[in-house]
């Protein structure tokens, strides 16, 4: 045994065994402290799915139009847990379909996705893989925009005309097969509620096809301005004080006049038809002598809306005895008259021609800077007239023209079907019965404008 421990070879097994302990020792160390300081050597691999990740196409497109690639697919991305994150918190990669081969067929084929810009120790599985798409020849043409709205919101008694867009025309863009399947263009007015003043608004532009499916196209511009002219017929009657009740005893009523004489009513041209004039009771029951009233004025069921919705009415009374007022006149007997007394009657008598005393009686009176109003303008429109104010001669007997005073002329203008721009309208004139007039010009220059839409 001391002879074998004693040889060489002992000694040099004996060494070689201890240097593999010692390396074994010293790599069991290494690796416990890069495990307690997180460092492995062999990564820890994992999987994840990135969704909703943007698909670019690449082609040319000026001259093509490219369909049915999907717009987003999902990625699954496989290797080191430390890289997923990153690249799942950065997303720097790209999926992407290549079409710029200039060589490229028209017509349907299957493409394959591809990935850019991923860090090479990941693998990448995008689902779907492939997509089936059409390339078509990238076609511009010009159509005309037709504006289209619900005719059934139109409120009772209003009309429309035909509404009018800004551009007439669009420039649509799309693939060769859809631009010949075009069969309309349209602007839909979007209106919510009943209808009963124009409408000035923007509408999207739609390419239908003849089953009124829509079209894939790019359309310049996307909106046009569209407007719509709503109106309502009108018609101006006068007001026709009507008495009612009885006066009170001693009171004799003289004249009932109203202020303004006319008014404008708006409705269906059918029910305006059936109206002449609006009647305004004036109850005289308690009326002590003369008297103003502001008294409202009756709306028609069949009518939409007035003018106007009160009226003045002027009441003129005298006061009379009561006995006078319900005794019966008496009629004196006439004595025979004598020659003599007939004679010197003959005498004392110059008749003249009656047509001459009432030439003689005839006057003139001349009312300055009388106000012209206009009557029915638009909510949506404004009214300027060139000169709101005139001057106006009256003909008649002294007596009737010494009792009329401004109030009692009334001068209007009715614009409620006037459309923008400037017009000249014929004047309305009103004043009390009896007398005749005249004026410097019938008419007046009247300019309608648009109101501003509130932003």
């Amino acid at each position: 045994m001391d002879k074998f421990t004693n040889s060489a070879w002992f000694m040099r097994i004996v060494a070689f065994a201890l240097a593999a302990l010692l390396f074994i020792s010293i790599n069991f160390e290494m690796e416990s402290d890069k495990k307690s300081l997180g460092l492995s050597t062999a990564p820890e691999i994992s999987t994840e799915t990135i969704e909703n990740v943007p698909v670019e196409v690449y082609y040319d497109r000026e001259n093509l139009v490219v369909s049915g690639v999907p717009e987003t697919v999902d990625v699954t991305l496989k290797g080191a847990k430390s890289l997923l994150i990153n690249a799942k918190n950065q997303r720097d990669f790209k999926v992407y379909v290549d079409l710029s081969d200039p060589a490229i067929s028209m017509g349907d084929r299957t493409v394959t996705f591809k990935i850019s810009e991923l860090n090479e120790k990941l693998v990448a599985t995008i689902d779907p893989e492939y997509a089936e798409v059409n390339v078509q020849e990238r076609v511009t043409k010009e159509f005309s925009v037709e504006a289209e709205y619900n005719s059934s919101l139109l409120e009772e008694g209003y009309t429309a005309g035909q509404p009018t867009v800004s551009p007439k025309t669009v420039k649509i863009t799309g693939a060769k097969d859809a631009i010949e399947q075009i069969s309309y263009v349209k602007a839909n007015l979007e209106i919510s509620k009943g209808l009963n003043e124009t409408v000035n608004s923007k509408a999207t532009v739609k390419a239908l096809d003849r089953d009124l499916n829509k079209l894939d196209v790019t359309i310049e511009p996307s909106s046009v301005a569209v407007s719509l002219k709503v109106s309502i017929p009108s018609k101006t009657v006068s007001i026709a004080p009507k008495q009612t009740g009885k006066a009170k005893d001693g009171i004799r009523i003289t004249s009932i006049s109203v202020d303004p004489k006319e008014v404008t009513l708006f409705g269906s041209e059918t029910s305006l038809e059936k109206i002449d004039e609006i009647n305004l009771p004036v109850n005289i029951s308690k009326i002590d002598g003369d008297t103003e009233l502001e008294l409202d004025l009756n709306k028609p069921d069949s009518v939409q809306k007035m003018s106007l919705g009160k009226a003045q009415v002027k009441i003129r009374t005298e006061k009379v005895d009561v006995d006078e007022e319900n005794a019966e006149p008496v009629v004196e007997e006439e004595e025979p008259e004598t020659e003599q007394k007939q004679e010197e009657q003959v005498v004392e008598e110059k008749p003249e021609p009656k047509e001459e005393d009432e030439a003689a009686a005839i006057e003139s009176k001349t009312f300055n800077d009388i106000q012209i109003v206009p009557v029915g303008i638009r909510d949506d429109q404004d009214a300027e007239l060139e000169s709101d104010v005139t001057s106006i001669t009256l003909l008649g007997e002294a007596d009737d023209l010494k009792k009329i005073t401004k109030d009692d002329i009334n001068l209007t203008v009715d614009v409620s079907n006037l459309d923008e721009g400037t017009h000249d309208v014929d004047l309305a004139v009103t004043v009390p019965e009896g007398v005749e007039w005249e004026l410097d010009s019938k008419t007046v220059s009247v300019t309608i404008t648009q109101k501003d839409e509130e932003t």
